[in-house]
């Protein structure tokens, strides 16, 4: 196959974009089209008003002979020969399979558990949570003043915590051996847009991601699968430094039951603070980790896109992101994350009497506003003294002032107070974009001071990349907590605990970063799995 990148045409609609990388690739093919797959897509705006559309595609011209030839005739382009590796599921070599359970249906956990069930596995996905239908109503009721459900919300259900986020798929992780291409085809299958291949910066959006995750679970199922919901793990069952099962208790009704197993698969999202203490106290390897606490801001889209774009964008250019790093003059990192364009801020709570927030968009990211996390880096040095849960318990103070800041509502401030020292009144011209209530507070009542004197050094920073990101009327909604999980789940180099057969993967283990990183890990830790079972006696 023949790769050819940095092909650039005019940023235009879609069918007019096409005619010209059409036109481009006809001159290539000296006059005929030849057939052609995109491989990446991205937009170039370092020269606007002038933007760019950006390409790599794979050509097929017949035979690797003439593939060769062209390569020699044509140096000026950047063509290359290519030839990906395509992934396959191990198979498992002898041994009987190992009974396997998988604990959480985040990416890790759904990816985890389809990959066993392909293998024939017949693993038992359970999840503390709803299914995604249930979930959705149950999230809904939330943010329209119903009850919170403890094991029904933005963070606990099918699909995880990002499941009501934007659904971004980008990672900076490296992958020579094709999951990631495997995982994005498995997205596809589900109902995710075909572009998710090749987009630059991949992205579904949490109506349709909310579709992809039940068609994972449907997949799963017809591979021989079990899928458990409202299953919370109790307990953990060690016989002679072995796991031999987990006691389960189904949440709705107070049911409990025993799951033997010879393999557990921890596959929690980062907000499971019961089952860290419970793993603790069975003596599993832990450790605390850097993580990251902040707030959410908000600007108005249309000022992003003037800024990244240039005043006189066209329409159909998509909403803008940006990325900002800065320091701290206490050293800290302070960095945007988990920018959502054309998205709203949520109430992502998971705790009675406590409050955090997170990032949310649609596929059309068509909202007024731009928001992102402004995170600053929490150090385990930082927390030392509270022990091995002092992360996860000044997340637990800093999530209740919030709560308590805004009465039950997401505590909401303009940046031109918070920089003043205080609460606000009024809105400016920037109106929220919220899924649940908020109410004005004063944010220095959540924050530790030194997330604060973070924020403020850090902004001017932010603003020298983007000005106007320093707005006084841009919208600070508090507290930002759940970015990562502030604890890790050790593993060895064949992915297990010091507990023989307990395997940590994703993000709420310490090992991922978000929705491709955490189902990434899912799939290695199966094939960690389906390599221990064929070490096992038939």
């Amino acid at each position: 196959m023949l790769r050819i990148t940095e092909i650039r045409v005019p940023a235009a609609a879609p069918e007019t974009e096409r005619a010209a990388l059409e036109a481009k690739l006809k001159k290539i093919g000296k006059g005929r089209l030849p057939v052609f797959r995109i491989v990446r897509h991205g937009l170039d705006a370092r020269r606007k008003p002038q933007i760019f559309s950006v390409y790599t595609v794979d050509l097929a011209l017949g035979s690797p002979e003439r593939e060769q030839a062209f390569c020699a005739k044509n140096r000026a382009l950047k063509a290359s020969i290519v030839q990906e590796k395509e992934y396959k599921i191990p198979v498992r070599d002898g041994g009987a399979p190992l009974r396997t359970v998988v604990v959480g249906a985040g990416p890790a956990g759904l990816f985890c558990a389809l990959v066993l069930a392909r293998a024939g596995m017949s693993p038992i996905l359970i999840e503390q949570g709803a299914p995604v239908e249930e979930r959705q109503r149950d999230v809904e009721a939330f943010w329209q003043g119903g009850a919170l459900k403890p094991w029904s919300n933005v963070q606990f259900g099918e699909g995880g915590a990002g499941t009501f986020s934007d659904g971004k798929l980008n990672s900076g992780i490296r992958d020579a051996d094709g999951r990631i291409a495997w995982m994005l085809d498995a997205f596809i299958r589900a109902g995710a847009p075909e572009a998710i291949r090749y987009e630059a910066k991949p992205h579904i959006g949490t109506d349709v991601l909310r579709r992809v995750v039940k068609g994972l679970r449907e997949e799963i199922l017809s591979a021989g699968g079990q899928v458990l919901f409202h299953t919370r793990m109790t307990d953990l069952l060690i016989r002679e430094g072995r796991v031999c099962g987990i006691g389960t208790e189904n949440v709705t009704d107070g049911t409990e039951r025993i799951l033997e197993a010879e393999a557990v698969i921890l596959a929690p999202g980062h907000s499971a603070r019961g089952l860290f203490r419970l793993l603790a106290e069975k003596g599993v390897w832990m450790e605390p980790k850097p993580f990251a606490m902040g707030v959410r801001i908000q600007h108005p889209q249309a000022q992003i896109n003037a800024l990244q774009y240039g005043e006189a964008a066209p329409d159909h250019l998509p909403a803008a992101d940006y990325k900002l790093t800065a320091k701290a003059a206490d050293g800290r990192g302070v960095y945007s994350f988990c920018m959502c364009p054309g998205g709203y801020v949520v109430n992502a709570s998971s705790e009675d009497r406590r409050l955090c927030v997170n990032g949310m968009s649609y596929a059309a990211r068509a909202g007024e506003n731009a928001n992102a996390a402004l995170a600053v880096q929490i150090r385990p040095e930082d927390t030392a003294e509270a022990g091995l849960f002092g992360g996860m318990e000044l997340q637990e103070k800093l999530e209740a002032a919030a709560w308590r800041a805004g009465n039950g509502r997401i505590p909401l401030q303009l940046w031109g107070d918070f920089a003043a020292g205080t609460a606000s009144a009024a809105l400016g011209e920037v109106r929220p974009a919220c899924r649940g209530d908020w109410a004005f507070a004063d944010l220095h009542e959540v924050l530790p001071d030194f997330i604060s004197r973070a924020l403020t050094d850090a902004m001017p920073q932010f603003a020298r990349h983007l000005p106007g990101f320093d707005r006084p009327d841009a919208l600070l909604c508090g507290v930002e907590s759940r970015t990562s999980s502030p604890v890790r789940i050790r593993r060895d180099e064949a992915g297990e605990s010091n507990i023989k057969g307990l395997f940590p993967c994703g993000e709420g283990a310490g090992y991922a970063g978000g929705i491709t990183s955490a189902a990434v890990d899912g799939i290695r830790t199966a094939e960690a799995v389906i390599f221990a079972s064929a070490k096992t006696p038939s």
